[in-house]
């Protein structure tokens, strides 16, 4: 095995642990809607991209599509199979309307790439063509996934909080983009390098975002566990339980004893 080959299957050993923990870094947020029984306002569009990028791409590393890419194939494999968990809770704790369009993406995914696997192993012959047509898809979903956060970067760009744009997905996504980036220059494969590149500067975007307005996002928790406690304080006060001070105004007792 040639040098370049070997430093190949390193750089995509390393890429497909980076793009695991790219996959699995939402699990916090899903144990979170999960406890909580819903989605709240959590955005089922990268999750969605994702399942669809890793199934073009499982497609691209086949052997009959792009032989020798079986690096390629395990990681977008198990991609698939984490991100179907992803959205199967999505269908479970979103309102009525919210699962209904979750649902019908979904399906026109799955219709989409059978299609696509379909035209590719019967229609198109030649090989390079195969490629092209499949790798240009790659790309183009792969460049879809890493811009899906958009829609949360407006969120957190209006709001001032980075609350609902997980930080560790973001890390990963920076992560997983300079690793494929550097997979795709040896040898090079242009389907492989724009998207992870491109994906790079959004993941970059999304890093500074995220340290802009950190600070913001734990003023505002902090707002709203403080309005919490007042409004659990004046529930007390309803009560009828008030222990009144030396001034004659009213104390609002913190527990049922007045202590």
């Amino acid at each position: 095995m040639s040098t370049a080959a070997i430093a190949r299957t390193v750089v995509g050993v390393i890429g497909n642990v980076i793009s695991a923990c790219l996959f699995f870094s939402p699990a916090p947020t899903f144990v979170q809607i999960w406890q909580k029984k819903s989605v709240e306002q959590y955005s089922p569009i990268p999750y969605l991209a994702a399942l669809m990028n890793c199934m073009v791409w499982t497609l691209y590393g086949l052997p009959m599509v792009h032989p020798h890419s079986l690096l390629v194939v395990t990681i977008n494999g198990a991609g698939c199979a984490i991100e179907m968990i992803y959205v199967i809770l999505f269908l479970i704790y979103s309102d009525r309307k919210k699962r209904l369009r979750v649902f019908l993406w979904l399906l026109l995914e799955l219709i989409f790439i059978t299609t696509l696997t379909l035209v590719s192993l019967t229609v198109i012959h030649n090989d390079k063509k195969r490629i092209a047509v499949v790798g240009t898809i790659c790309m183009l979903f792969n460049i879809g996934m890493y811009a899906s956060p958009l829609s949360v970067m407006k969120l957190v760009i209006t709001t001032k909080s980075v609350e609902y744009m997980p930080f560790f997905l973001s890390l990963a996504s920076f992560g997983n983009g300079v690793c494929w980036t550097t997979y795709a220059f040896i040898p090079f494969d242009p389907f492989i390098a724009i998207p992870n590149g491109i994906g790079t500067m959004f993941s970059v975007v999304q890093l500074i975002l995220y340290a802009t307005f950190y600070k913001s996002t734990q003023q505002q928790i902090a707002a709203r566990k403080a309005k919490v406690q007042v409004n659990l304080s004046e529930v007390v006060v309803g009560n009828g339980i008030q222990e009144p001070n030396n001034n004659n105004t009213n104390k609002i007792s913190a527990t049922p004893n007045g202590l």
